[in-house]
């Protein structure tokens, strides 16, 4: 029997870029980063208003390269900062467009994801999805106690790569995704180490501006006591502060670079400090997977290291000696957003999954119809 073949565009929006594949079924048929002059951008009042220039743009290069939209069966965009959800892929509706237009948790290009993919896949009468958005929240009660009674413990991290690569590993040990108790850490411009419990994610670190170990560009968990001196030493505004913990933390605060290729030349050449950093980076990143350990009774199925760092032979030996006793560590280096996206989109054309209702937790099983 002929498998079905589901034609997707996936859509993945950044700040000065649109990355846009077309997917049959999970094959490539054609990927593209497409870059926007930051002056063209800058020129919108707001994120939502770039929607129709990033749409013209999409369409237009999907014709120049004779990709027809008529042949689509769907449309996934990045999930942007909605309220928190509990992962799946979800189907673009009013009141998901109503929170990515006005930026509910926050602005930022990935807003425009669902928005794109809705625009594009009304006009061809063809479903809308996003998939495990940043937002995503399956935190335990226990998790979201932080110890300070004004201030909760949130879940923000990287739960679309998170998710996929969870369940690449789950299908390579023959298992599903949700029989499994893994530890999957994404290592990138942020690190997020997150406890996954029968498809859930029960406990990860704020890899935007909150704990966890630092990274190539974050802070990550610094002394509290020490944080609120500096902020009231009269030296520095709130938004330096914010920058130094987020886009200047981390390697960048250190050594001046997030470019983890080019510290490890730094080492290479002899920099001692560089060194030095760079294994403070390692060690933090293990210490946070032996405590997710502690969250699973040390029954743990695998430690999963992804994302871009995860490409450092040298910096993945540093954390698995650390951490290999706990489970066998597997390694799936890279960010494959786009396959992520498709992957999640076709969970559900294929009716192994119903679509998500934004904000509940209601399915639409309508979509395949």
């Amino acid at each position: 029997m002929l498998e079905n073949v589901y034609r997707i565009l996936v859509i993945n929006p950044g700040s000065t870029s649109t990355k846009i594949g077309v997917f049959d079924n999970e094959r490539s048929v054609f990927e593209k980063t497409i870059r926007h002059d930051s002056e063209t951008i800058n020129s919108f009042a707001s994120i939502f208003d770039q929607y129709e220039f990033r749409k013209t743009t999409i369409l237009e290069t999907l014709d120049q390269e004779g990709i027809n939209i008529s042949k689509l069966s769907a449309v996934c965009g990045r999930g942007g900062l909605l309220r928190p959800i509990e992962g799946g892929t979800y189907s673009v509706n009013d009141e998901m467009l109503k929170d990515l237009k006005v930026g509910y948790s926050g602005q930022h290009a990935s807003n425009l994801g669902g928005i794109l993919a809705y625009e594009i896949a009304t006009g061809l009468n063809i479903p809308s999805f996003i998939v495990d958005p940043v937002v995503v929240d399956e935190l335990s009660d226990v998790a979201r106690i932080s110890g300070f009674s004004l201030i909760e413990r949130k879940s923000i991290f990287h739960a679309l790569n998170q998710k996929a690569v969870a369940r690449r590993v789950a299908k390579e040990l023959g298992k599903k995704y949700e029989e499994l108790n893994l530890i999957v850490t994404h290592m990138g411009g942020g690190i997020t180490v997150g406890t996954h419990i029968g498809g859930r994610v029960v406990d990860v670190n704020n890899g935007l501006h909150g704990d966890g170990p630092f990274s190539p560009e974050r802070a990550g968990t610094v002394p509290a006591g020490d944080l609120v001196s500096l902020c009231f030493s009269g030296d520095y505004y709130r938004d330096e502060i914010m920058k130094k913990l987020v886009g200047q933390g981390g390697l960048v605060g250190y050594l001046g670079t997030n470019d983890a290729v080019q510290v490890e030349k730094m080492i290479e050449n002899g920099d001692k400090q560089a060194e030095l950093v760079y294994e403070a980076m390692a060690y933090q990143v293990a210490k946070e997977i032996a405590s997710a350990s502690a969250v699973l009774a040390g029954k743990v199925d695998a430690i999963v290291l992804t994302g871009g760092l995860a490409y450092g032979k040298g910096f993945v030996k540093q954390i698995s000696d650390r951490i290999s006793w706990i489970a066998d560590v597997i390694v799936q280096p890279g960010e494959n957003e786009l396959q992520a996206l498709t992957e999640g989109a076709l969970r559900v054309l294929r009716g192994e999954e119903d679509a998500k209702i934004y904000p509940g937790n209601k399915v639409d099983s309508k979509v395949r119809s």
